[in-house]
């Protein structure tokens, strides 16, 4: 009977020849101590069924199925074909014109030398081509993650004076970065990530994406000798101090120049989607001329301050080079958490995102693993953390991607640059990277999201902007600590501080409903009808007790005043109440008590079925009687007050 216990408070009773018909809340069976339990681990942690294409299938075909599960390449590479493989072909040409100038900018801002970024986008994207389950996520070093690890480990080794144990905690970062992702997804534990909330995420991106910015103007203007520190202040000190003598004009026309032309080739992409491959393209257009003009002017012998050396050929082994004892394996794990969070976070967005635009399903555990493995390969292939690109993922989309394999076909165009082409760009100026970076993060800064924020939630807003300016103004990890923070704060506001309404009847219907939300809706004389929004626990309990009593004792001080009927019956809908524990239950029995002293009758609307069953276990129904809990409002005023039923 409990199954189906109505949650609508009576919509179900309109027909007046049903009104005086009560039903009585039914008790669910008694479930298995075992069952229960499995029941809620299932729900838990295996709530998409992952083993139900295992049912029933042969020792064979389960082996095959297992092999697709892992390797997801397996099951839709069967139906792979050369109409598919030429969208593929297309967007990852286009996505590897657009990542090889990336990626030299973004290992900068990760203090490695311009081939490690390279090398991230050779090694990963193949790793996840076989075992990720998205069809349109280009994988790669992105702006945020690159300049997170940056920072942390530079808080360690400084770059500059110990390059090689700064090269070697990078490896081991982003080897426990895999090993962090790839455990969420073994075990299932992938919810995790949810705490971080979107509005959080947004005010993190935003700040992140304007410290990257701010960074590059070292770059862009030209300057030798500039701040560590990533906050805003420092940056822009160093900035002005070293204006009269630092800034070198030729680095500042190359810099100029080219950005205009990139945020120029992005509004004609935005313009018309027609025009996707211009913004692709347009960085590597901006490299090979700028660094033609470098080459032909000599300007870096007038102070335009180039890439130099690439190292040629491709990933070497890093095995050997990763911290697994001494004093950097304990910061190596912390660095790599912390990265590694970020970068799935961002990934399984992007992921779920595009899944959504062509209507596929993504398995987040699946991904996670996938992710886990490439960075785990990664980092014993000499490469830093990598994850989903936005920038790219989008421009794959646009270019009409049918699998991962635009992924492979992206790696080989890497391959194919680090064995022939890296030494052209030894006369790349840096103020080209710097404005390559400039142009991807702008988009970065979501004003159009963190405005819809602002109008659904204000304490939404408040975690973004704290995330915002902890980036801006303090460091990224001070402005991640925030987000996190924040979000945390806000579940606990949350379940501790859970919403009550009182209700009153809509005229002309049996409904209950909020009086704030319904200004017409009317209570009922001598009876309070009180709905509490939230499972009942221990962290919420006695709030809920006192509240009620407070809704209680406002409403008799309002009745005394105008010399109305006392309050003789409590009613406490609980449609909503998913769950109550020991601690909720003590809170009802301390309620009843102090109802009882007022000469108040306890009265419960609608407990669905987990409720009802721990009410029965705990007796509570025989303290109030079984003749107090009914299946709706509706019924239980019916009961409390036949006469103005009658009269109504």
């Amino acid at each position: 009977m409990a199954g189906s216990v109505d949650h609508s408070s009576g919509e179900n009773e309109q027909n007046p020849q049903n009104e005086r018909q009560i039903h009585k809340v039914g008790v669910p069976p008694r479930q298995n101590l075992y069952k229960e339990f499995a029941s809620t681990v299932k729900e838990t942690l295996f709530a998409d069924d992952p083993l139900r294409p295992f049912k029933d299938q042969p020792r064979s075909r389960k082996f095959i199925l297992g092999v697709q599960t892992i390797f997801p390449i397996f099951d839709w590479g069967r139906s792979y074909n050369l109409h598919k493989f030429r969208g593929d072909l297309i967007s990852g040409l286009t996505i590897a014109s657009l990542c090889i100038p990336q990626d030299i900018g973004y290992s900068k801002l990760a203090n490695l030398a311009p081939q490690y970024g390279l090398y991230s986008s050779f090694v990963p994207p193949l790793i996840y081509a076989f075992m990720g389950s998205s069809r349109d996520i280009a994988i790669g070093p992105v702006a945020v993650v690159s300049l997170l690890l940056g920072t942390l480990i530079q808080n360690e080794i400084d770059p500059t004076k110990n390059p090689d144990e700064y090269l070697r905690l990078t490896f081991t970062a982003t080897f426990f970065a895999g090993i962090t992702q790839a455990t969420l997804g073994f075990f299932r534990l992938g919810f995790l990530i949810d705490f971080l909330s979107h509005a959080a995420v947004v005010g993190f991106m935003g700040g992140a994406a304007i410290t990257i910015a701010l960074q590059q103007l070292k770059g862009f203007l030209g300057i030798k000798k500039f701040t560590k520190k990533s906050d805003i202040i420092s940056v822009m000190r160093s900035i002005i101090s070293s204006a009269h003598h630092g800034w070198n004009w030729q680095t500042i026309l190359i810099g100029a120049s080219f950005l205009g032309f990139l945020l120029f080739a992005k509004y004609i992409g935005k313009k018309n989607r027609k025009f996707f491959w211009v913004p692709a393209i347009a960085p590597l257009i901006s490299v090979i001329l700028s660094t033609f003009f470098v080459f032909i002017t000599r300007a870096e012998k007038k102070g335009v301050q180039i890439v130099n050396h690439i190292e040629k050929g491709i990933n070497p082994s890093s095995v050997s080079q990763i911290y697994f004892t001494g004093d950097y394996l304990l910061k190596g794990v912390k660095i790599g958490i912390v990265a590694g969070m970020i970068a799935l976070t961002e990934a399984i967005a992007i992921g779920r995102t595009f899944a959504a635009m062509k209507d596929y399903q993504i398995d987040g555990n699946k991904e996670m693993v996938a992710l886990g493995a490439m960075n785990i390969v990664g980092s014993m292939t000499s490469c830093y953390v990598a994850t989903g690109s936005f920038s790219r993922s989008a421009v794959n989309y646009m270019a009409g991607c049918k699998t991962a394999v635009s992924n492979i076909v992206m790696s080989c165009v890497v391959f194919l640059t680090l064995e022939f082409i890296t030494p052209l760009f030894k006369y790349t100026p840096n103020a080209i990277l710097s404005s390559i970076i400039i142009s991807a993060v702008i988009s970065l800064i979501d004003f159009e999201a963190a405005i819809l924020i602002w109008k659904i939630d204000k304490f939404d807003f408040i975690a973004c902007m704290g995330a915002f300016v902890g980036v801006i103004f303090i460091s990224v990890e001070m402005g991640l600590l925030i987000a996190v923070t924040i979000s945390f704060a806000k579940i606990l506001l949350q379940v501790t501080r859970p919403r009550t309404a009182i209700l009153g009847k809509v005229p002309r219907t049996t409904v209950y409903r909020n009086i704030l939300q319904y200004p017409e809706a009317t209570k009922v004389p001598g009876i309070l009808i009180v709905r509490v929004d939230s499972a009942i626990y221990f962290s919420n309990s006695n709030y809920i007790k006192e509240r009620i009593l407070r809704w209680l004792t406002d409403e008799e001080e309002r009745l005394k005043a105008a010399y109305l009927p006392r309050i003789q019956y409590l009613i406490v809908e609980m449609s909503p109440v998913t769950d109550i524990d020991t601690s909720g239950i003590n809170a009802f029995q301390e309620l009843h008590r102090s109802l009882q002293k007022r000469d108040v009758q306890l009265v419960l609307a609608n407990p669905g079925p987990v409720v009802m069953d721990k009410l029965h276990a705990s007796n509570f129904t025989d303290l109030i009687g079984e003749n107090k809990i009914f299946l709706t409002v509706a019924d239980a005023v019916c009961s409390c007050s036949p006469k103005l039923v009658e009269e109504a």
